[in-house]
């Protein structure tokens, strides 16, 4: 059986900061932070619950991310 690889570490950006923004804008940060995925979702969308390391997830209204969390 082949190993299994390392995880990543993940970038250490704070995702409070991109509560606010806008989200392309807080997309774009988010990747030149580092973040090899960046999920944006409408609020009270169904998503699985598994763990991820390295994406980030954006809770997106009006254009505008309202919520952001690992994951």
């Amino acid at each position: 059986m082949a190993p299994i690889p390392p995880s990543r570490a993940e970038p250490q950006d704070s995702p409070e900061s991109y509560v606010g923004l806008e989200v392309s804008r807080a997309q774009e940060r988010a990747h030149e932070q580092g973040w090899p995925t960046v999920r944006s979702l409408p609020p009270g969308a169904i998503i699985t619950m598994e763990y991820l390391v390295g994406r980030l997830n954006f809770e997106v209204t009006d254009g505008t991310v309202t919520r952001c969390w690992k994951g």
